[in-house]
């Protein structure tokens, strides 16, 4: 089993930036990749970004490429997502998921943490 707690939501202003942040327990971390996911309201939860085990292959949304980083570390078992330049349709329960790589692009992953708030005032 893997845990998986998310952290660093909040309220920002438009242009503004915030990072989450994601930390794991359980089994190895660096076994697996990880990925970003988010919600909005009467929305279905779309993919965001995704890191594989090392951190060397990235993957993103296009809505969010040239804002949103997404980066772990091993060391410490967790996994970030720096957002920049936000926007109100940024707007959604932010969540982080964990298993192969396949799987978690595909928003198939056996483990995801229970979610951060993320609102983007206009």
């Amino acid at each position: 089993q893997v845990q998986l707690v998310e952290s660093g939501g909040g309220l920002v202003q438009a242009g503004g930036s915030l990072r989450l942040s994601c930390a794991t327990s359980g089994r190895t971390f660096s076994n697996y990749a990880m990925g970003w996911f988010r919600q909005a309201p009467g929305k279905e939860r779309e993919f965001v970004a995704a890191i594989n085990w090392s951190g060397g292959t990235t993957s993103y949304a296009d809505s969010v490429k040239g804002r949103f980083t997404i980066s772990r570390d091993n060391a410490k078992n967790t996994v970030y997502l720096q957002m920049n330049s936000l926007k109100p349709e940024d707007t959604a329960v932010y969540y982080c998921a964990a298993d192969t790589h396949r799987t978690v692009v595909a928003g198939k992953a056996n483990y995801w943490g229970q979610g951060t708030q993320v609102t983007v005032s206009s």
